[in-house]
């Protein structure tokens, strides 16, 4: 079976060694040595300050939204992962959703200052698939109308933006370090601040409003282990391998993808960490058909992101946001992770031009061969 993601394992002999420094520590927890050093090394390799581990990237966002003080309403992005909208959701706080961009799929400023009202406290826009969204006009807007920014930033580790870190926008940005991540601790997350104050709040708020032996706010437990710490510092001595090796994975793709099938629009000025590798489809009907012939070939993409989030039972419908209901039912993800073989790519791209050409009734012409082709 070929899944849409598979989780870099690093050699187990180094991860051992860490783990044997868990043993000989005998500190498991409560921001032990491990937690520190993945901290300063994260800090170090992301160009940020004021980074937070946590225990996932679900909790990093309502840590985020707390620390903050955001309550009332956030205006945020249907086109998403459901976390984003859940934790909201589990902080009483109402998603107010706005339509995405047509070609980068990321939230639309002008269509968020449609929806902003008096009861807004926050903007959560999301870097879809790592692709950085609008941040210069989102910050704006924040700034004119006295808002909080939170950046959900769970696609996006390592992404730089006109030679910046796409984590020093806002006035938060979360990190999901769940394993079908580039970056994983198997499970974790992190939260980058832009102000010592709200970081310092936010961790007292993971360790269950603890500060100094005494409970000054109300916390939770939100910390990240020794042994997940572990993985990531495991993660980060081999990261440069895993970004040559999807990167190798995504430009095979899209050498071979790119003058038939409809992708996103990249921002102009931002790097990539090859974490997903999405195609859009002219229907769904031609998504689902695809889908069932790589599905009966053991191949199982997903339909990242289905469905739009405003259609969710418990989310309060703002508008009919047309571009994301769209993309949403078109879009599919390929299989994308380092060990993925040139021949099973082979058969992925076969069966996607099989499928085109049987819809395009036999006019296609002949698709390219897959080469390696270092960019």
């Amino acid at each position: 079976m070929i899944p849409v993601t598979r989780p870099y394992l690093p050699e187990m002999s180094r991860y051992l060694e860490y783990i044997s420094r868990c043993y000989e520590n005998c500190q498991l927890t409560n921001n032990g040595p491990m937690v520190q050093e993945l901290k300063a090394r994260l800090e170090d390799y992301l160009s940020v300050k004021n980074l937070l581990p946590v225990a996932n990237g679900t909790l990093a966002l309502q840590i985020a939204y707390k620390a903050l003080g955001v309550s009332g309403k956030a205006v945020t992005t249907p086109f998403s992962f459901v976390a984003t909208s859940s934790s909201l959701k589990w902080e009483r706080i109402e998603p107010v959703f706005a339509d995405i961009n047509e070609k980068t799929l990321n939230l639309c400023p002008e269509k968020t200052n449609e929806v902003l009202d008096q009861d807004v406290t926050a903007l959560v826009p999301v870097h879809v698939y790592g692709n950085p969204c609008d941040v210069g006009t989102f910050d704006q807007i924040a700034e004119d109308h006295g808002l909080k920014v939170i950046y959900d930033a769970a696609h996006a580790f390592g992404v730089r933006l006109d030679g910046r870190s796409i984590l020093q926008w806002g006035d938060a940005a979360t990190l999901s370090f769940h394993a079908t991540k580039v970056f994983h601790t198997v499970e974790g997350g992190a939260i980058v601040f832009k102000k010592k104050e709200d970081y310092e709040r936010a961790c007292r708020l993971i360790n269950f409003g603890y500060e100094k032996g005494e409970v000054v706010d109300e916390g939770i437990n939100a910390k990240m282990s020794e042994f997940h710490a572990a993985m990531g510092l495991c993660m980060l001595d081999e990261i440069e391998t895993v970004l040559q090796k999807r990167r190798e994975v995504h430009y095979r793709y899209y050498d071979a993808l790119k003058e038939h099938f409809e992708m996103p629009l990249w921002m102009e000025g931002a790097t990539r960490n090859y974490g997903y590798f999405p195609v859009l489809f002219p229907s769904e009907d031609a998504l689902l058909q695809t889908q069932k012939r790589l599905n009966e070939a053991g191949i199982f993409p997903r339909r990242y992101f289905y469905p739009s989030l405003e259609t969710l039972g418990y989310c309060r419908p703002s508008g009919r946001n047309l571009i994301s209901m769209d993309r949403a039912r078109r879009v599919l993800c390929l299989p994308i992770y380092p060990r993925l073989s040139l021949d099973m790519q082979e058969k992925i791209v076969s069966i996607m031009f099989s499928s085109k050409k049987s819809r395009d009734g036999g006019m296609m012409a002949t698709r390219p061969k897959i080469e390696v082709i270092e960019k």
